[in-house]
Formats: structure tokens, C-alpha cells, sequence
């Protein structure tokens, strides 16, 4: 069941951090990598990533095709083995269901960080975590078929009418109402496949629930951090934390950042 905050400008999908004077300890900070969720686009981190390089983090918010989780999470893996070094890899929303599985086998990543982000175990997917805590995104959406040259499938959309009540409510009417102009389609298959492996029971985790999520239920992303005993945090915000709340979600991030170095 998945979904994501998405950008008010089009910015580059790739942002890296300035190399700082201290070349030793900027080169000790392993590499954040951003992956957005449906109906968004990586500028949905913007304010997370600005605080990040700030602190000498060279950070990395790869376009998430949004096609399905197998080929969404075999394309961020291969940009994931593009990287030099320590890895920590965050999601939002169906974000978290491709870097479940995106990391899966790779050693480098070293954290995983979810936030208000679908967690799946194995054999388990969006729509059968959505069935077990159902939330208002279940009627907030619409279907549209699509065909490209090779393919045809289905597209969701979330309706005009139900951007700002159920994905972005802890945002100004305006600023929702523009985040649903401006969304990407995310096709069923996102949500309909099923989860091969799971990374976050090999690798620390650290998950951030929206106490006003109306998108992904609350209940839904508590028991998903406790199974896989993640590090939480509870904050008041809806879906688009990352937007509404970009302090609190680099936190996180650093704390994951933090014990990827070797920190306490």
C-alpha cells in the first residue's frame, strides 16, 4: 500500500555533497542514499538532503522507476553497486519495500532507515500489508491503464480531492494540492508483487512513524518497526514527513549514518 511525498520543483534526481576541506573525515561518512515512494519524485527530499550535505554527507536520491517492486529494486541495486565505501539507504513509503529488497547481499549498506515506509517480510506485499491495516489510501486513489512499446499494465493515481486529506494533511491545502499536479504514477505491480527476501533482518534499522499517517496506518508501520526490531521514533506528522518534518527525518538518518561509521 505504499505512497510518498512528492516535489513542489524538478530538481536533479542525484545530489552530492561538496567535498569538504577535512578530505580524511568526509571520506569516514558513508554515502546516504534517498529513495522516494509513489505519486513523488527524489526532490521530495529536498529539505532532507539539504540538511545532510550540511553536515558533510555526500548523498545520493536515485529516480525510483515506480514500475513494479522486482524492477524498481534491481535498478536502485545496481545503482547501489555504483558506490565506492559504507552505504546507508533510506525509503519513504513504497520506498521502503525496494530498499528491502535492493540491499539484500550487498555488504555495503549498513543501515537501512524507513520512514512512514512499507516494511514487508518474505511472501508478503503493499496490498496484503494495506488488507491487514486498512487506511484511508484504500478509496483515495484512481486506476488508469498505460501501454508503452513493449508493456501495458495499470496506473494509480491519487484523486485531486484527496491529496491533502489523506497524503500530505499536515501540509498547507495549497502545497498539497500542488503535490498532487505535479505527482508520478506508481503502477499496481508496485503494490501487488510480493517480497523475495527482506533485508532489514540482516541489517540495522531505524523507522519513523507518522503519528497523523492517513496513507500508510500507524499501527501498520509500529508493527512493521517492532518485528524487525528496528530503532523508532514517533513523531506528530503525516505521510510527508520528509517534507513537513525534514529535521526530524535527517535525525533519523543520522543516527543510522552515525552507528554505520562505527559510532555510538
Amino acid at each position: 500500500m505504499a505512497t510518498a511525498g512528492c516535489a513542489v520543483t524538478a530538481l536533479c534526481a542525484l545530489s552530492t555533497a561538496p567535498v569538504a576541506a577535512n578530505g580524511d573525515a568526509n571520506a569516514a561518512k558513508p554515502t546516504v542514499v534517498l529513495v522516494h515512494g509513489a505519486f513523488a519524485d527524489s526532490s521530495s527530499w529536498n529539505g532532507v538532503i539539504e540538511r545532510l550535505q550540511r553536515r558533510g554527507y555526500t548523498v545520493m536520491a536515485p529516480a525510483n522507476p515506480l514500475r513494479g517492486l522486482y524492477s524498481d529494486s534491481a535498478y536502485t541495486a545496481s545503482v547501489l553497486k555504483t558506490i565506492k565505501g559504507p552505504i546507508v539507504l533510506a525509503g519513504h513509503s513504497y520506498g521502503g519495500a525496494v530498499i528491502s529488497t535492493a540491499a539484500a547481499g550487498n555488504p555495503q549498506v549498513k543501515s537501512l532507515i524507513y520512514i512512514n515506509a512499507l516494511m514487508p517480510d518474505v511472501g508478503e506485499s503493499g496490498m496484503s500489508l494495506s488488507a491487514r491495516f486498512p487506511s484511508a489510501l484504500g478509496t483515495a486513489t484512481n486506476s488508469v491503464p498505460y501501454r508503452t512499446a513493449d508493456t501495458a499494465g495499470t496506473d494509480l493515481y491519487l484523486k485531486r480531492d484527496k491529496v491533502h486529506p489523506v497524503f500530505a494533511n499536515c501540509l498547507p491545502e495549497s502545497q498539497a494540492n500542488l503535490l498532487g499536479v505535479t505527482q508520478r504514477p506508481a503502477a499496481t505491480t508496485a503494490f501487488s508483487e510480493t517480497a523475495k527476501v527482506a533485508a532489514w533482518k540482516e541489517i540495522p534499522s531505524w523507522a519513523l512513524v507518522g503519528r497523523q499517517d492517513m496513507t500508510i496506518n500507524p499501527q501498520q508501520e509500529r508493527f512493521e518497526a517492532e518485528r524487525a526490531h528496528s530503532h523508532t521514533q514517533e513523531i506528530d506528522s503525516c505521510h510527508v514527513s520528509l517534507i513537513a518534518r525534514p529535521d526530524a527525518v535527517a535525525g533519523l538518518i543520522l543516527q543510522g549514518a552515525t552507528a554505520a561509521a562505527g559510532g555510538s
